[in-house]
């Protein structure tokens, strides 16, 4: 396919020289903007490679509710920032508010000292200081940049990152759109905090009820409802945090404000999706036009064409659509629990719209999201009284089937630490990557899948690994406790070390029944789908729950980098740890 015109990019860039908004949209508030007219972008833009970014506060409102946020340069989400590849970069970045802030640059091959995580990689941005960040920028791609604060990303401080290559661009397009998804609520994440570790289902308003089994509408037999309610667990816990109090965006805007992106008919329209939330997976579909895959994480893919797809928490998937009708599109952003969506509009004109379907059904968890791939048969059902996650500490009675119990220390990895923080060990943890996401295995239409995935150029590495090794993802979530291995960050846990330029296959056991979204800083890795020599790059994967997942790495980047789940909560409550990269004793240094 033929690459962009130039006269499309220099406009891009031209009108935002010197790291100036892009046009007069930079003196609108993102909220209040709508629409992309003519061929330029559609979100305020800064250019490099000098750029200047404010920390600060302002109220934010959606939906009638007005809340407190963290924003750059007044923006919500902050301002998108537009590199090309073989720039040296200069952000400097000044905090105006009374606590310290931070700016990582997400999934950005950068020196460590400059990967924006406080107490890993620099100390961070004390309040009325500025901090430098200066790097060469050695990819191109789709990205983003978030603070590593507190919980201050959950509260607006993020933004998009577009990264032009250097070179051609194998992707044809005629015009684009960053599209950046989000969840939003006015109650201080700190408080939505404190209410899941006092009560993890606080948020779930989507439990089975007796009138849900006698209509048939939960879908579950009486022996189901009776298996998972002697394991006290709940089916439905999908999301810690839904629909219930999160309103979800795009670009900024509620479903209500419809957020429209502008397109002729017959022009390939290039989708630069982002997200940016801090709790929430999405299913995302445009009804009624197909679309392309070309990059995952900023990295080219095998152009794989597909109804809806699944981003988690940190994921970018950039789409190539060709809308050849004189009518809108409805972009749809459905949360994982079907608990609301984020909406907005293709149009080839400001002001239409299109059908917004409605939300789908609830799915319910199944015994594979268990870690018992082998499902429900056999099973002695009477047994499952064992699997009681309100029990804080001592190890449940094992279980008739497999040998499993949900806090049976013989099932754990002798390096696993299995306490109160550990309520459950999965017994069969299967290779999920093959299958549709949790919510879509039944749809009609065609979904991506990770196996789908193929990079388009040949791996640069394909050393066979020198050594294995295999991480937990653990947690109590009766008690909303979250770890590596059994452990939180908390419990001064070791950090996982590699020697400079090693080959790693590394497996992520995810022993919960809730997905992780895993994020390694300063690197990408091979996710093993399948695809020999191709395996395609990521720098985040899901990891669903009850399954594994296997990636080769080369440690090619010294220096101390964060590893954890991008579910904001999550990584807060413990699931975090440091990758530490250092030269073979010995070597040279």
């Amino acid at each position: 396919m033929p690459t962009p015109r130039l006269d499309r990019r220099a406009l891009l860039r031209g009108a935002a020289a010197g790291g100036g908004l892009l046009g007069l949209q930079g003196l609108m508030p993102a909220w209040a903007q709508t629409g992309s007219p003519g061929l330029r972008a559609d979100l305020p833009t800064l250019t490099g490679p000098n750029i200047d970014l404010t920390v600060g506060h302002s109220d934010f409102t959606v939906g009638g509710r007005t809340g407190h946020a963290f924003t750059v340069n007044g923006l919500l989400p902050a301002p998108l920032l537009r590199m090309r590849e073989g720039q040296n970069v200069r952000l400097s970045v000044t905090n105006t508010l009374d606590e310290d802030t931070s700016i990582h640059w997400h999934g950005l091959l950068l020196p460590f000292q400059m990967d924006g995580v406080p107490g890993v990689s620099f100390p961070g941005i004390k309040p009325r200081e500025t901090f430098v960040y200066e790097f060469p920028i050695r990819q191109s791609g789709t990205y983003w940049y978030h603070s590593h604060s507190g919980l201050q990303e959950a509260m607006g401080h993020y933004g998009p990152i577009v990264i032009d290559p250097a070179g051609a661009d194998p992707v044809g397009y005629d015009r684009e759109h960053v599209l950046v998804l989000s969840d939003w609520s006015s109650m201080h994440p700190h408080e939505i905090l404190a209410k899941l570790k006092k009560s993890p289902g606080y948020f779930n308003h989507q439990r089975t009820t007796l009138s849900g089994l006698i209509s048939g509408e939960d879908r579950m037999s009486l022996e189901e409802r009776r298996m998972w309610g002697s394991m006290r667990m709940d089916p439905r816990d999908i999301l810690d945090v839904s629909g219930s109090t999160y309103t979800y965006l795009i670009n900024g805007h509620g479903p209500q404000e419809n957020w429209t992106g502008l397109f002729r008919p017959g022009e390939r329209v290039r989708l630069r999706i982002i997200n940016a939330s801090a709790m929430s997976i999405f299913n995302v579909r445009i009804p009624g036009l197909a679309m392309t895959v070309v990059q995952a994480d900023g990295e080219h893919v095998r152009p794989v064409e597909v109804d809806e797809f699944q981003i988690s928490v940190a994921e970018t998937y950039d789409v190539i659509v060709r809308p050849t009708e004189d009518r809108a599109y409805t972009i749809v952003s459905e949360a994982i629990d079907r608990s609301g969506m984020g909406r907005a509009t293709l149009a080839p004109r400001l002001g239409m719209t299109a059908e917004v379907p409605p939300l789908r059904e609830v799915p319910n968890l199944t015994m594979t999201d268990m870690g018992m791939g082998g499902g429900m048969a056999g099973m002695d059902h009477g047994s499952m009284a064992g699997m009681d996650h309100s029990a804080h500490g001592e190890a449940a009675a094992p279980m008739d089937h497999g040998a499993m119990s949900m806090r049976d220390p013989n099932n754990a990895p002798a390096d696993m630490a299995v306490g109160v923080g550990v309520d459950a060990v999965a017994p069969a943890p299967a290779n999920r990557l093959g299958e549709r996401p949790q919510g879509l295995q039944d749809v009609d239409h065609r979904v991506l899948v990770y196996t789908d995935l193929r990079a388009l150029e040949p791996n640069r590495d394909t050393r066979p690994p020198s050594r294995s090794m295999e991480i937990h993802l653990t947690g109590n979530m009766e008690r909303f406790m979250w770890g590596f291995d059994g452990r939180k960050f908390s419990e001064l846990v070791e950090p996982i070390r590699f020697e400079l330029n090693e080959r790693v296959r590394v497996t992520l056991v995810n022993d919960t029944m809730m997905a992780h979204p895993i994020h390694l800083h300063g690197h990408f890795f091979q996710l093993v789908n399948g695809h020999d020599g191709h395996q395609p790059l990521k720098h985040t994967v899901n990891v669903a729950p009850g399954s594994k997942v296997t990636f080769d790495l080369t440690a090619d980047a010294p220096g101390d980098w964060a590893f954890h789940c991008h579910l904001l909560m999550h990584m807060h409550a413990g699931m975090f740890n440091v990758v530490t990269v250092r030269p073979m004793q010995g070597a040279a240094r």
